[in-house]
């Protein structure tokens, strides 16, 4: 059977490992993917740049599926505005898991949310929709990473956690049992959060971390 075609969105370093996970999943033909109208023609692991952002209306008589493979780092706005238009379009944003993920039955994962390879979600925790979770992060029991954010690589998320929206967690951060993330932050990498962030929009590293 003829397996559906996918439109990523975002050329850059992210969608090649996101490339890699598509790949290795195996439900999709990557069809073609949206970036500057500058680069249209070039390729990302042989895949086209097809088009750009202007793009995506006329796309959408063609293609069912797409996904932003765009990064994020200090902000997710422009993920969170490409995610409400796909969903304006009543196009379909895929949840994608790698198969070298561990992500237990008893997990929940929103759409348009990405599991990468060697990542870890327990039993119990929530993930929301166009989120990233990254190479060997891990998510413990009970946690609940809410929509836009990015876990980084090799972060660790204890027990009973909440992550708020629009959140981005640095490589390798450790994030204590129990604590509370308010929305549109930033933690730095190899930091250690040992209590609450209470204050939206800032930013903290260090261990242990503090607001910078």
């Amino acid at each position: 059977m003829k397996k559906p075609g996918i439109i990523l969105i975002g050329g850059g370093g992210h969608c090649k490992s996101c490339i890699d996970v598509i790949e290795q999943d195996g439900n999709f033909h990557i069809a073609g993917i949206i970036d500057l109208k500058e680069r249209i023609g070039e390729k990302i692991l042989g895949y086209p740049i097809i088009g750009s952002d202007d793009d995506l209306k006329a796309l959408s008589n063609k293609y069912d599926y797409y996904f932003i493979t765009l990064g994020q780092i200090k902000s997710s706005d422009h993920r969170k505005e490409l995610f409400e238009k796909i969903k304006h379009l009543g196009k379909t944003l895929p949840t994608i898991i790698s198969p070298k993920a561990y992500v237990s039955i008893y997990a929940e994962i929103g759409e348009g949310s990405i599991v990468m390879h060697n990542a870890t979600i327990n039993a119990s925790s929530k993930i929301g929709s166009n989120c990233i979770i990254n190479s060997m992060a891990l998510i413990e029991h009970d946690s609940v990473i809410n929509n836009n954010c990015h876990i980084s690589t090799r972060a660790t998320i204890n027990g009973n956690c909440i992550i708020n929206e629009g959140n981005f967690i640095g490589s390798g951060t450790v994030i204590n049992q129990g604590v509370f993330i308010e929305e549109n932050c930033v933690i730095g990498s190899g930091s250690t959060v040992l209590k609450d962030i209470k204050i939206e929009k800032s930013i903290w590293a260090g261990n242990p971390a503090r607001m910078k």
